[in-house]
């Protein structure tokens, strides 16, 4: 019961959307984390790929559209910037690259998350002394 959110499919992941897996905000850290980690600029495709076997996603691929619409906020924000690629054959395809500006903003989110981390332990406490039991075990969670 306490581990029910480690989605291996489609169904798993919309019954943990209710519960906040599927936390929107938590796209932008983990392509943050994902052009940080790339030496080069990458395409929307590669960071779509890469991002399913991040923590958030555990394996399942994220909604495609969503990414490109964080990755066009986060390019209005001034945190990456794009350069399209015109390959002889082929569609043209937009590359993606990390600013310092997208650094920094990574940076402030290695702190929040461990606020977030801090605050979602709290709230277990609350909910568990507010059910009048002791709080369970910390689950295996996709992995970790």
């Amino acid at each position: 019961m306490w581990a029910i959110c480690n989605p291996k499919a489609d169904d798993d992941l919309k019954a943990c959307a209710a519960l906040g897996k599927t936390l929107s905000r938590l796209s932008q850290p983990t392509i943050l984390t994902i052009l940080a980690a790339s030496e080069e600029a990458l395409h929307g495709y590669v960071i779509v790929q890469r991002a399913a076997f991040s923590p958030m996603f555990g394996g399942s691929k994220p909604d495609a559209t969503g990414v490109y619409r964080t990755l066009r906020q986060m390019e209005e924000n001034g945190l990456v910037t794009s350069q399209w690629e015109t390959p002889q054959a082929g569609p043209a395809k937009r590359a993606f690259s990390l600013t310092d500006e997208g650094r920094e903003a990574l940076r402030r989110w290695i702190d929040l998350l461990a606020c977030y981390t801090a605050t979602i332990s709290e709230l277990r406490e609350e909910a568990a002394a507010a059910l009048g039991i002791a709080t369970p075990p910390t689950p295996v969670c996709g992995g970790h």
